[in-house]
């Protein structure tokens, strides 16, 4: 029998699933990120995105009643449902007639007449493809634009406006008209005769592809082309802007597109 003792660092390679669950229970985000990156049985472990693990730190920042929503059903895991609220409205970047909800996925804009109010969300991209879901739960009124933005764009503005697409810091199409508008310029969206307008409660799909550079829209999953191209290579922001009171849009991120 051997008295060299093992290499302390198999021993933890080699740990059991209940020893790692009770292990990372204890810790955070970052530090479960560095965890995966230790060893293959780690990385393993870490990689089932249904575990209790990835359940547990949803359960620290998101509300069970969040979590059992209608608004995640299209998020299949506990870590994709993590992803999207780091992906949410962000509360700091928004115009000060909105109000982000409790669940962070919806935006409710109070009824302030005159007025044109926008959100950007918490994360923006310039690398990658990128996938989210708006859901307009309201009346559109005159103006409901979804789209993207530079940190440079303005979110409020007086009067009715079309604000998102209104400079060269963003891109919008307006479900109200089928516009799409960019540095005052705009054009129809969808290309088809007598494209059918946007019906509350409907699914947009916003695909972003910061390699080709073009943003593209999806509605109820009927993919309906390429909107913008030539997008610059800075950092864009999903955004939406809004006029009429008490409507509240909801944004959740998919993640990878799946192409089909």
């Amino acid at each position: 029998m051997s008295l060299v003792p093992r290499d302390s660092s198999q021993c933890f390679s080699e740990l059991p699933d209940c020893l790692l669950e009770t292990i990372f229970s204890y810790l955070g985000l970052c530090e479960i990120a560095n965890c995966a990156r230790v060893c293959k049985n780690w990385n393993r472990y870490l990689a089932d995105e249904n575990n209790d693990i990835w359940r547990l730190q949803c359960l620290r920042k998101l509300s069970e009643k969040a979590l059992k929503s209608d608004l995640l059903l299209s998020v299949p895991t506990y870590k994709a449902k993590l992803r999207a609220f780091y992906h949410a409205w962000n509360p700091l970047d928004s115009s000060r007639h909105i109000y982000i909800k409790p669940n962070a996925f919806t935006l409710h804009r109070n009824p302030v007449a005159q007025s044109t109010d926008g959100a950007r969300a918490k994360i923006g991209f310039e690398a990658g493809r990128h996938v989210w879901e708006i859901m307009w739960e309201g009346p559109l009124g005159t103006v409901a634009i979804v789209g993207i933005s530079t940190k440079d764009a303005i979110l409020q503005c007086h009067g009715y406006a079309p604000l998102l697409g209104w400079d060269d810091q963003s891109w919008g199409w307006n479900l109200v008209d089928n516009y799409l508008l960019h540095n005052g310029d705009a054009g129809n969206f969808p290309l088809l005769t007598n494209a059918p307008k946007y019906q509350v409660g409907e699914k947009i799909k916003v695909i972003l592809d910061c390699e080709t550079h073009c943003l593209a829209f999806e509605k109820n999953n009927e993919f309906l082309g390429v909107a913008f191209h030539n997008l610059p290579s800075k950092k864009l922001y999903p955004t939406i802007t809004a006029v009429y009171g008490n409507t509240e849009v909801s944004i959740v991120y998919c993640g990878y597109p799946f192409d089909g």
